[in-house]
Formats: structure tokens, sequence, C-alpha cells
């Protein structure tokens, strides 16, 4: 593995919401080449861009069209050249969103594939035929809501889409689909990317007979119809195992990495098993942590020891373009909660990522109907379900017009007023803001290689007490945290390397949502 990935702090940029350049109230790259000197004060190890490739933008870029050039909306390829270029100067690596699950309808691909069941690409995507009665070929629901099945007239098939119709599934069974994803990605590693974000990389691959999915036993009905169901056969298929140590084989020629999105109703089990040895993935990320609706030792103590004896590595993260924000999913946009988040976050084995606005403690943005943009949210609506208020503008300047997002008079999402006060110029003159803390830990991270890379012993998950230790190159560091409101008992002792919270009056006693992390 990449020793730099080991412990690593990598920050995740949603560029269409980061900063506008041009004034068009749409994030481009050459407004992330702009706050680069800001990422790069975090103590970051590296950035990760969500996709700004070609795109209808259907799904907000996680519908390609063209995986070779940027979408105009973002600026052009020497953009993406000047921004690796950049974030190389400062330190930082540079990853890029895959998403080769599938692609925009519009693709040229797709294309031709739905003209005919004998044209050259006609295999490049999942094609299958009607029942005798004319319906879909299974039972599979898509993410998105609905049938994951829509009729071609031209082809007279079904072809399968696990999100939106505008995005059909590739058929990465097939070795030319293979050679072509490989080929996007040799594209980007000669411009000097050092690794890729693989989008859902566990839905490469369908069962071969497309059996249908066994019903879950559910209590009540749940929001989404794709919850319904046990996802055995539309996801997590043993063949996408080989595509992997392909990909594997050409990223260790230019010594870059992977890291990739894994969606499983088992997703520990999955993380381990897409990173296991030294020929699939570098590192993975899943939703058990990101879903959490209350952080708890017992949480804590079932992710770590998913990796038991585990050769591959793990990621975690709290916050991202998915999902609710994380100061208002387990913190309750309480900064000391926040505080109390990001430390566990740092302290855990494995790679850690930061959502832009993490660092500043921004609360999950309300945005009225009459502005959602994200086709899900607008499906599930008004159930809450919806990833807009994600995705809501970056807060530079609280004076400014739009917080310094932009010099239009509006943005493509509104700004939450909340986030005016959490601007990045205002925290940065505060030496006891969130931001402050967060560059503070990062720093704590990076100067103990016990942080960065050590073994993860759990040594107590009772009630609200989660307290365990890391070890490496002689260097013991325990972690003791307070996860809940009211004071605890526990040992505290050794050289203090950072307090959070009060001490309840004791030094035997940790007040309520602190942490103490010492040197032993």
């Amino acid at each position: 593995m990449n020793s730099w990935l080991r412990g690593a702090v990598i920050y995740q940029i949603y560029p269409r919401s980061f900063r506008d350049a041009n004034g068009d109230g749409v994030g481009d790259l050459k407004g992330v080449i702009e706050k680069l000197d800001y990422v790069a004060s975090l103590g970051v190890d590296a950035i990760w861009l969500s996709p700004f490739f070609t795109s209808p933008m259907r799904d907000y870029g996680y519908d390609v069209s063209n995986y070779c050039d940027v979408d105009p909306l973002f600026g052009s390829l020497a953009d993406a050249d000047a921004l690796i270029v950049r974030a190389h100067a400062l330190g930082l690596k540079v990853i890029f969103d895959q998403v080769w699950s599938h692609s925009s309808d519009q693709h040229p691909w797709f294309r031709e594939s739905r003209e005919s069941r004998d044209n050259a690409k006609a295999d490049w995507y999942v094609w299958a035929d009607a029942k005798p009665d004319g319906s879909p070929p299974n039972n599979w629901q898509a993410m998105f809501g609905g049938c994951a099945w829509t009729w071609d007239s031209r082809r007279r098939q079904y072809y399968l889409h696990n999100f939106l119709p505008e995005q059909p599934d590739l058929n990465v069974r097939n070795p030319a689909v293979q050679d072509a994803l490989l080929d996007i990605a040799r594209f980007w590693l000669e411009r000097g990317v050092d690794g890729f974000r693989l989008d859902v990389v566990n839905f490469y691959v369908q069962d071969s007979a497309l059996r249908d999915n066994p019903p879950l036993p559910l209590k009540k009905p749940p929001p989404r119809p794709h919850q319904f169901q046990r996802h055995l056969y539309d996801r997590t298929q043993p063949e996408t195992l080989p595509f992997l140590t392909r990909l594997r084989a050409l990223l260790d020629q230019y010594g870059a990495i992977s890291i990739g999105e894994i969606e499983d109703e088992e997703p520990l089990r999955v993380q381990r098993e897409y990173t296991e040895g030294d020929d699939r993935l570098h590192t993975a990320y899943s939703f058990f942590l990101l879903r959490q609706r209350t952080m708890t030792p017992a949480v804590i103590a079932e992710a770590m020891a998913g990796w038991d004896g585990a050769s591959g590595w793990p990621s975690w993260s709290l916050s991202n373009h998915d999902v609710i924000r994380f100061p208002t999913r387990l913190a309750s946009d309480d900064p000391q909660r926040i505080k109390l988040m990001l430390t566990l976050l740092m302290c855990l084995r494995g790679a850690a990522f930061l959502y832009q606005g993490d660092e500043l403690g921004l609360p999950h943005a309300e945005v009225p109907f009459d502005r959602l943009r994200d086709p899900e949210a607008i499906a599930f609506w008004p159930s809450g379900i919806g990833r807009d208020g994600a995705r809501t503008p970056m807060p530079w300047i609280s004076d400014a017009p739009m917080a310094g997002f932009t010099s239009a008079a509006d943005g493509w999402l509104p700004l939450d007023p909340r986030h005016r006060t959490l601007a990045a110029e205002l925290q940065n003159k505060d030496a006891g803001s969130i931001l402050a803390f967060t560059r503070r830990l990062i720093a704590l991270r990076r100067a103990n290689s016990a942080l960065r890379e050590g073994t993860f012993t759990l040594e107590q998950a009772t009630d609200d007490l989660l307290i365990f230790s890391r070890e490496a190159m002689g260097q013991k560091i325990i972690c003791v945290f307070n996860l809940g409101p009211k004071p605890v008992a526990a040992t505290l002792s050794g050289h203090v390397l950072l307090a959070l919270g009060p001490d309840g009056g004791a030094t035997a006693t940790l007040g309520g949502y602190s942490a103490r992390v010492f040197e032993k």
C-alpha cells in the first residue's frame, strides 16, 4: 500500500458548491484552485473531487457522458491539469471520482448499444428480454424509486438502471467494457492524478441469471421501494473482484490508489472483502457510520471488530454529499459535540474523510421544496429523504453576498443563513473555533504514528464510555470518550495530548460529551 494512505486525512470537495470563480452561481475548477491554499492549511493529505466530467447533469455529474473531458460548466481540461499541478505544489494528493457502475444515457456507448442487438457495443450495457407477459425481467428496484428496468423500443428489451432511467448500468462483466474503463483510468493517471474514488464499486456486476431479490421481513413499509428487498443479486457479486485485480495492477504501475464506496446490507463485511490482500482496492468506506443517527460505544466496537485480523485498510467518514451532515445527525448542531465527533473520527484506525464544511461544523441546510434540485429529494418529498441539504454553497466570508461563494445574486442551491456565522473567514480568526480545533486534531494525528497507522485495541465500550488504545513503533496512545451527556468515571492518566470538555470536577471523572487523548 502507498504509505501516505495509512492514517491519511482526505478532504472531499463537491465542486459545484465549493467556490464559483466565474460568477454563474455554480462552483467550478478555477474556484477549487482559488481555495487550495485553505485546504492545505487544514493539514490534510489529499483532496477527493466529486465528478466534474461532461454530463447532462440529471444526477449532477454522476451521469457521465464523457469520462475524459471536463463539462464546460466546471471549466476545461486545462483547468483540471492546472488543479493537479497546484495541488501537488501544495503537497496535496489528488483523487478524482470515477462513476463506472453506470453512465449517462447520452454517452456515445449507450447511444450505440441501444440501436440494435448486434452492434459493436450491443453488450456494453445490461440488457434483458421481457417476461412472456411483457413485464420486466425481475423484481429489482432502483435506488431513486420505481422499477430498475426501463423498456427500450429500439432493441425491444429492457435495460438496467440502479439509479435514474438516464443512468443505464454498464456491463462490467464484458472484457471490452473493462478495457475501456482501464483506458479512462490511464488517461487521468497520465495527467498526474494520484488515485480514484470509485462510486458504488460493488454495483459493477449483477447476477448472470437475473434472479429475483428475496423480500425483507418488515414491520412497516420503508420509505423507498428498494428497501423492501434483500439485495442478493443486483450487487456485490464475486465477478467484480477479478476486475478490481486488473485495476489494482494498473494503479500500482503509477503508484496510485483506489478508494471504493460500498453500499450494501453488510457494509463492514464487503468493505473487508473488497480490500483483502494486495490485489484489490487499497481502501474502502461504507455507509456504516454515515447512516448512524446516534453515536455510541457499541457502534464503534462493531465497526472496528469488522477489521480484526484483516489485511486490508479501512476508511471512515461521518459526512459526505449523500447524507445528512454529521453536526446535525450526530451532534444536534452543538459545537462541543461536533468537536467530540471530529476527535473520534481522527482517532480511529484507517483513513479519515472530511467533507467540505465539516471543519466548520456546518449544520445540514434547510432547502425549501421549490429550490430542491436532487432527483432523489424530489421523488421522495416530503419524507425528508434527499441530498440537497448537504450540497449547499460553502460559506467563505460572513458579510459578503452569498457568503463569498459566488458573485452572482444566487447560487444553484440557496445559502442557509445559519452558515454565514460559521464562515471560514470568521472561524479563521477564532482560536476556539471548530476550524481551529480541526486543524489541531489533524496536526495531532500527523505527529503521532500510533494515531496514523497503529493497531487498535478496544479497552471498554459500556453505556456512554468508549476507551481504546492505538500502538505503533513503541508508542501507545489511549483515547477516552464520553459519548453521553452525564459525567462518567474513567481512569485518566498519562501525558495529555488533547483534552476536550470538562473533567466533571475530579481527575477520575470525565464530563459529558468529553474526550481525553493521552500517551502512556
